[in-house]
């Protein structure tokens, strides 16, 4: 890799073939240390975190996606749904507890429409003031402004109107159609996902980029999507930050049609991680989502191109569903201490990266 390493130090940008290369490599601790330079040139020595809590309004949706355990058909005894006033009522209950930030996603429930989403970001944003919401996926957002007949624009308008602040990530997957036919025939292609964060991107709207990962994609197919997030970064800017999502098969349909048994390995994470870092020379912040992979590894990922350890995720569903045995909310002291353990400088944030407070750095 001395010729990669030779333009990771100039600051060059890498090719989808160079992407390749490392992706494929076995040499785990060079790829680590050139993610690691990468992230210091780009973003220092801060690591950042959100004290924030999920809010999954629903889990009735006609996707039927094969990796997702979470989702239920209408009409299953285990389907529900909130109400306006029920998310209203959870909200008030979160007041003063110093969140920054609420994350709202859900099933694409056929009988919703986009009034319904309106009110219940009406209902947090009575309850919340302060707090920034970042809600709905790509997915949610095609199809609400299919169902309402608006533009994605207008429909991203009336959203924001209603008190979003932010789009999350989630629904990208893996843009290769030949996985997406296996894993998710139904949801919208790479395109329109991207169409999507476009759209938002131009009315101001930010936004996350993901990739699912450990499941039937080949190395190739990384690759390429990176680079399609990269090129959509080029011409917006808008993206805020990256996060890898790694498969939990437990539950899944995915896992019982391919006899998937086996989680991602710490090794693929970490590599994982640092090959974003490296090909996604245009995105400030790398995430590692500490409720795929444990917060033990996501420390260790601090060394390998990674600044930022996501929130304190309270109530989370979805991951869970699909097996994750991680806890459902850590205090941020936790991640202060994970972030000087590992000599970084922790610092609190919003979901739009504005610094809410810098922590003392660790001793030398």
């Amino acid at each position: 890799m001395t010729g990669i390493a030779a333009k990771v130090r100039r600051g060059e940008r890498l090719s989808a073939a160079e992407g390749l290369q490392l992706l494929t490599s076995t040499d785990l601790l060079t790829l680590g240390r050139l993610a690691d330079q990468a992230r210091r040139d780009k973003v220092g020595d801060a690591v950042y975190f959100v004290v924030n809590t999920h809010l999954n309004h629903t889990n009735v949706c006609w996707l039927n996606c094969k990796f997702c355990a979470f989702s239920r058909r209408p009409g299953d005894p285990e389907a529900y749904l909130m109400d306006p006033e029920e998310v209203e009522s959870r909200c008030a209950s979160l007041a003063g507890r110093g969140f920054r930030e609420l994350h709202i996603v859900g099933g694409v429930h056929p009988g919703l429409r986009l009034e319904y989403y309106e009110a219940i970001l009406r209902a947090a944003r009575r309850r919340l003031p302060e707090i920034m919401i970042q809600a709905f996926t790509a997915v949610e957002v095609d199809y609400l402004a299919g169902k309402a007949g608006l533009s994605l624009s207008a429909c991203l308008e009336r959203l924001r109107a209603a008190g979003l602040d932010a789009l999350p990530g989630g629904g990208a997957e893996i843009f290769a159609p030949r996985v997406r036919e296996l894993v998710c025939p139904h949801k919208i292609g790479a395109d329109r996902w991207l169409e999507v964060h476009a759209a938002a991107h131009a009315l101001g709207i930010r936004s996350n980029a993901t990739l699912l990962y450990g499941h039937l994609e080949r190395p190739d197919e990384v690759v390429d999507h990176l680079i399609r997030l990269r090129e959509l970064q080029d011409h917006t800017g808008g993206f805020l930050a990256f996060a890898g999502f790694a498969f939990h098969p437990e539950n899944t349909a995915l896992a019982r049609e391919y006899g998937l048994s086996g989680e991602t390995t710490g090794y693929e994470d970490l590599r994982l991680l640092a090959v974003a870092r490296l090909l996604l020379d245009n995105f400030a912040h790398v995430k590692a989502f500490w409720m795929t992979m444990g917060l033990k590894l996501a420390q260790v990922s601090l060394s390998f191109g990674v600044n930022d350890l996501d929130g304190t995720v309270m109530e989370e569903r979805i991951v869970h569903a699909a097996g994750a045995e991680t806890g459902q909310m850590v205090p941020k002291e936790e991640f202060i201490e994970l972030i000087r353990q590992a000599g970084r400088v922790p610092v609190e944030r919003d979901t739009l990266y504005r610094v809410i407070r810098t922590y003392q750095a660790p001793r030398s």
